[in-house]
């Protein structure tokens, strides 16, 4: 009976010492998102501060994709044209956070090349570390792929095949992936015409286009002291707003060649 007895209080013993060791263990690992806050992704919406941190941190909220059967479908005929001669695989699709104009964080999605891809994403993530707003940040597809009708809604975009003005065979940065328009209604591209007038797109940017120097009115302003300008440029990047026969003050295009 002693024998018994001193069987079960030793198994007893063993299997409480058992459990104590193994909640030890499980409050010492690290806490890890259960699930990827990126795997549902609807560009455009806000996110829950505390949200990003239970996933783990804004470092879990940035990502680079291949381009899916699903995204293509978005793209075809709008920003992807038939003529096209690209592949898929040269081109990444990003989701990022950024700050919308009231400062929440909100998801953003753009296409790249696959080859600035990494780069990129780096740069929207210490963009929204440091606070910097972009008002919205979808594809271009959702607005037919229309240039006018995006930068009107100052929407950030990169990705929208084209071929260079006049040419038949030389595709444009953007149409590469390796242009990126940011905040473009309050950026506006403006070039003096022939006969004097200018040329601002979007139409709707004209307040915007002139004395830029000197105006502290400008809201998403990019100019020398803005940290866009900054992270572009010393990533390799060039600014239009340098530019000097014309100006396009939302654009940063790379040269890989």
């Amino acid at each position: 009976m002693k024998k018994i007895l001193f069987t079960l209080f030793f198994t007893f013993c063993a299997g409480l010492l058992l459990l104590t060791g193994l909640c030890t263990c499980s409050d010492d690992e690290p806490s890890l998102p259960e699930t990827d806050p990126t795997s549902e992704w609807t560009a455009e919406t806000v996110v829950d501060e505390a949200k990003i941190e239970q996933a783990g941190g804004p470092a879990n909220w940035f990502k680079s994709e291949e381009i899916s059967n699903e995204l293509f479908s978005r793209m075809w005929l709008k920003s992807w044209k038939k003529d096209c001669p690209l592949d898929r695989s040269e081109l990444r699709y990003l989701k990022v956070l950024h700050r919308n104009a009231d400062g929440q964080p909100q998801r953003g999605e753009m296409v790249v090349n696959a080859a600035i891809a990494d780069k990129v994403t780096g740069i929207f993530r210490q963009l929204y570390e440091a606070g910097y707003r972009i008002e919205r940040m979808v594809l271009i597809d959702n607005y037919d792929a229309d240039d006018e009708t995006a930068m009107r809604a100052n929407n950030s975009s990169s990705f929208n095949f084209r071929f260079m003005t006049g040419s038949t065979t030389k595709i444009s940065k953007h149409g590469l992936g390796l242009a990126i328009d940011i905040n473009p209604l309050y950026n506006p591209y403006v070039k003096q015409k022939d006969d004097g007038t200018w040329h601002i797109e979007p139409a709707t940017g004209e307040p915007y286009a002139f004395d830029r120097e000197t105006r502290t009115d400008i809201p998403y302003k990019i100019d020398h002291n803005d940290l866009a300008y900054r992270l572009f440029t010393e990533a390799g990047f060039e600014w239009g707003g340098d530019w000097t026969s014309l100006k396009d003050y939302q654009h940063f295009e790379i040269n890989l060649e």
